[in-house]
């Protein structure tokens, strides 16, 4: 019986933000079996991919060359699709403008392999726009012209400067970083002005784009100044004068800032993309993860008894999580929750709970253990008796104070924390080559757990130049255990009051 074939899928992965891939891009990644990517597609997207699939990386730097020859890229495309396999050939860009899809798809339909091309938002087009410069206006660009600025070596150059020149308002070079210098004098040869205005754009949508400005006749000059290297996307034009009114990207508050973020990964989505919509750099380096318990019994005799509890207390997102995934797996649903009170501490874990279709009865004004013994004695303690499904290690405060005012308190753990195991190199290339500006905490134990990962060494040369930002007093007392200076404490506890903090910490600077 012969194999089936599989699909090859030649995905435009964009420009470099990885939520600037298509829906369809995205969908792909999640149900492939290969994912063949380049070196100008973010890693960022391989998040999107099964943890399952096979990741291949064949990708080039702009002047060297490829790590895998083309023919072996169809090669391992063609060969995977053979076995049956769903392959993902993630392009950065758009698969067909200077990306060699043409001829990937030329190979595929030699073997007699399907394929489908998923466009990409192109870099031609986005980078511009990131960089505060709109292609075409009104007032003095109609025309524009994508032109590779790289041919391959021996080969008569099909670029015709005198009609760009000529019929171009506007120019857009991809690839042409390496022959800065001739496409300058192609463009001063054939009668373009001295004084026209160009963009050299690296690392287009990025976290660290950076964008230099200059005229044709002295940016090659600004270019070695600023040492400026692939990729690259030049821009040339009237168009170009626009960057000083409408660059908001790179104007954001927290551009160009390296924010390291503790938390456990599965968790760090939230607080990641507050910090990159106000322009920094996130870098996930989570210092616990969560698994749940691995003895059900204590929650299991809970669940069979819940009519005994007056109120559940959740603590936190995951004993809210954990919960209900136990309560699944007992054969139990939320119907048997009727005529018990929920509280919770924080409108994150509240909103978990609502999440569930259950309404919250109480809050706690102050996101702490504290504060939620605060409203429990205006609400009522005495007499009532309370589940509280959470960490297995946890504070104690609060059965504590339960009990010390009249009531029962039943601590279960549902999920237990660990700390994950980082090699030397690992941590010295975070510290020394990523130049992390700000370290952020969520909790006491990513606090502890870091110290202990990093090492004093590490951690003394960072406080140095660094910043430490701590999501509330709990976590800011353990930091300033370790005799670590906080800089950043919001007056909310909430990952969207830290962010805000961030900001502003950085606007006063």
């Amino acid at each position: 019986m012969t194999q089936p074939y599989g699909k090859v899928y030649l995905v435009g992965a964009g420009p470099g933000d990885p939520k600037l891939i298509t829906l369809r891009g995205k969908e792909l990644l999640s149900c492939a079996d290969v994912v063949i990517y380049d070196y100008l597609a973010n890693p960022r997207l391989l998040d999107f991919a099964s943890p399952e699939s096979e990741k291949i990386y064949v990708g080039k730097k702009g002047g060297s060359r490829s790590l895998v020859h083309q023919d072996k890229i169809n090669g391992l495309m063609i060969e995977a699709a053979q076995a049956g396999k769903k392959v993902v050939r993630l392009k950065g860009g758009d698969p067909f403008l200077f990306g060699r899809g043409g001829e990937e798809a030329e190979a595929l339909i030699l073997a007699s392999v399907p394929f489908e091309v998923v466009p990409g938002v192109t870099s031609a087009i986005a980078v511009p726009a990131y960089a505060g410069i709109p292609l075409t206006h009104r007032e003095c660009a109609s025309v524009v012209s994508i032109v590779a600025g790289h041919e391959e070596p021996g080969k008569t150059s099909a670029v015709r400067w005198n009609r760009l020149v000529e019929g171009s308002d506007t120019l857009v070079i991809l690839m042409g970083m390496a022959n800065l210098a001739g496409i300058v004098k192609q463009l001063l040869q054939h009668g373009k002005d001295r004084e026209t205005p160009i963009a050299l754009i690296q690392w287009g949508s990025y976290p660290y784009q950076r964008t230099v400005v200059g005229q044709l006749a002295n940016i090659v000059e600004k270019a070695q100044e600023g040492h400026v290297k692939p990729p690259v996307v030049m821009v040339i034009g009237e168009v170009v004068s626009f960057r000083d009114k409408m660059n908001g990207f790179e104007s954001r508050p927290l551009f160009c800032k390296k924010i390291l973020v503790t938390r456990a990964a599965e968790q760090a989505l939230e607080f990641t993309d507050l910090l990159a919509d106000d322009g920094a750099e996130t870098i996930s380096f989570p210092t616990i993860q969560i698994k749940p318990v691995s003895d059900w019994g204590p929650l299991d005799r809970a669940i069979r008894q819940i009519e005994k509890y007056h109120a559940i207390v959740f603590t936190s997102v995951n004993g809210v999580r954990f919960f209900k995934e136990r309560l699944a797996a007992s054969k139990y649903d939320l119907r048997i929750l009727k005529g018990i009170s929920l509280c919770a501490i924080g409108h994150r874990t509240a909103r978990a709970v609502e999440a569930l279709g259950l309404r919250i009865d109480l809050v706690a004004r102050e996101f702490t253990a504290e504060g939620l013994v605060c409203e429990l004695q205006r609400w009522g303690i005495a007499g009532r008796r309370f589940l509280i499904p959470r960490a297995k290690v946890a504070r104690d405060l609060l059965p504590r104070e339960i009990v010390r005012y009249g009531g029962t308190a039943d601590v279960i753990p549902v999920y237990e924390t660990t700390r994950p195991h980082y090699t030397t190199e690992e941590i010295e290339a975070l510290f020394e080559k990523r130049q992390v500006d700000m370290l952020t905490f969520a909790s006491a134990s990513t606090v502890q757990n870091f110290h202990e990962i990093v090492g004093a060494t590490v951690m003394k040369r960072f406080l140095g130049r660094g910043v430490i930002a701590c999501i509330g007093p709990i976590t800011a007392d353990a930091a300033r255990r370790l005799d670590w200076h906080v800089d950043v404490m919001p007056n909310e506890y909430t990952f969207p009051a830290l962010a805000r903090a961030i900001v502003c910490f950085y606007r006063k600077k």
